[in-house]
């Protein structure tokens, strides 16, 4: 029986192609290998790709949250940005084609992965837009590599998945856990995530949760030990002094990381930041209200681009 999701991958595949992108595995190294679709400019010989450094776009790179992998997270943001941008997209490690051998599951091992395949890549400097969990690396990665990172837009993410936010979301969601919440192994399970992560009710066939499961839901155990390697204590979080400056771009109506806890971050954050909310959307806002959040997206990174 044919998989419903499997079977549009390649419609997906050939817009990516429309939008001047392909697909490239970076291994990092022996054992660690990430995939990203990246623009057919930069996967050319080094000759080709030195002719072009002078025409150069500004990169962005769009890091996807935890309950799909790049190009299905960022589907309707790729098109609206390649016109003006070097546009990359990785998967993080344990999804897509991304795997590692090393038994480090932290944001932080994430984020210097995604470094050193963005360097293999002669990317240098770049605007990275995260979503949840990729918030989370993206985050890391600013702080580990200001060099690196000229703005950050955040979406439905924190600074660090401390103890205490954790605990105190997954009470207000009614879930024991977040492999509960994040990684649903029924098709009620999967129904519950997506309850709490759209604003509008959402409706398919029982079918298409099930293919759903089965083609984004892969390596379960290591996924479950990168929601392990989440949680930090209270006791050791440390706000960092981040030099670049940074969007919160944020669903009104988010329910898993709400307004508050944005607000808060916001002036834990200090003068570098600003936040933008988006009525009649959730924690998926960029799919939900794509056009919104597209304009607002392309308005900021326009703006800091131009402050470089």
């Amino acid at each position: 029986m044919v998989n419903l999701v499997a079977a549009q991958k390649p419609l997906l595949h050939g817009l990516m192609k429309l939008a001047e992108l392909t697909p490239q595995k970076v291994e990092i190294e022996e054992g660690t290998v990430m995939s990203f679709w990246v623009p057919r400019s930069s996967s050319k010989n080094e000759e080709s790709r030195g002719k072009k450094d002078k025409k150069k776009k500004p990169a962005v790179v769009l890091v996807h949250g935890f309950a799909a992998e790049g190009i299905v997270t960022w589907q309707f943001q790729v098109g609206a940005l390649t016109s003006k941008y070097d546009v990359y997209v990785p998967d993080l490690l344990f999804f897509g084609g991304s795997v590692t051998s090393s038994a480090d599951r932290s944001p932080r091992f994430q984020a210097e992965c995604l470094a050193k395949a963005l360097a293999k890549l002669n990317v240098n400097k770049c605007s990275v837009v995260g979503f949840s969990y990729g918030g989370m690396v993206a985050f890391k990665m600013a702080e580990l590599y200001p060099e690196l990172i000229t703005c950050l837009v955040i979406s439905g993410s924190v600074l660090a998945m401390t103890d205490s936010i954790s605990g105190t979301t997954l009470e207000r969601l009614g879930f024991a856990s977040s492999s509960d919440l994040l990684l649903p192994n029924s098709v009620k399970g999967l129904k519950a995530l997506l309850s709490v992560a759209a604003h509008k009710k959402l409706w398919f066939p029982n079918c298409l949760y099930r293919d759903y499961l089965e083609v984004m839901f892969n390596n379960r155990e290591e996924r479950a030990e990168l929601l392990e390697g989440l949680i930090v204590s209270n006791k050791d979080t440390v706000i960092p002094k981040f030099s670049q400056k940074i969007l919160l771009l944020w669903g009104e109506n988010d329910q898993i990381f709400n307004l508050d806890l944005a607000q808060n971050m916001k002036e834990q954050l200090g003068g570098n930041t600003t936040m933008q909310t988006i009525k009649k959307a959730g924690h998926l806002v960029h799919l939900e209200r794509p056009c919104v959040y597209n304009r607002r997206l392309k308005e900021y990174l326009a703006a800091s681009t131009q402050a470089e």
